[in-house]
């Protein structure tokens, strides 16, 4: 089914129209609310929520944008709304990818990267949530700092500020790991 024709069906209340729109996304949008939040639990309130959410301001939706990256930033909203609301901290990225470029000949062997993984992951689960919400929004989600400043309600300096510190802290813990190990 076109999704337009979808969307529209959707608008109209047409509950196998919203179900099969909420197979279509409903994976993509867990990731995204798993990677922000605490537990899988946490994880698929938050995606509900948004669905929610997003079923009920659908008549908002004009196709600006396509309906992913809408649902999208309704999810990534809902999440850092509850982390506001509980004062949670934000999850270690524990089953997401990580590449590490090599700029020289000798590569690392998979130990090393998991190992180098793992530190990662350390670096970005020590900073405060003030850095770490910025560095999710920019280097994991893609957002840029327009996009991040309206998110989360600063301005694009702001943004740029705890973008630039969250880094910084990030390099120093893992210069820190680095030296101690070499």
């Amino acid at each position: 089914m076109f999704q337009g024709n979808l969307i529209e069906k959707c608008k109209k209340n047409d509950r196998k129209a919203q179900l099969q729109l909420y197979n279509k996304y409903c994976d993509g949008m867990f990731h995204i609310a798993y990677r922000f939040m605490k537990s899988v639990e946490d994880a698929e309130d938050v995606m509900q929520e948004a669905f929610v959410k997003a079923f009920r301001k659908l008549h908002q939706y004009q196709g600006e944008v396509t309906f992913g990256a809408w649902l999208k930033r309704i999810v990534i909203n809902q999440c850092i709304d509850r982390l506001k609301y509980e004062k949670q901290q934000l999850l270690s990225l524990d089953d997401h990818p990580m590449e590490v470029v090599q700029t020289e000949s000798d590569y690392p062997s998979e130990e090393e990267n998991l190992e180098l993984k793992e530190q990662i992951m350390e670096a970005i689960a020590s900073l405060s949530e003030k850095y770490r919400i910025v560095v999710l929004l920019y280097l994991v989600e893609g957002y840029d700092h327009a996009e991040i400043s309206e998110i989360l309600g600063i301005t694009e300096t702001a943004s740029r500020t705890k973008l630039l510190r969250g880094k910084r802290k990030l390099q120093g813990y893992l210069k820190a790991y680095e030296h101690g190990i070499g």
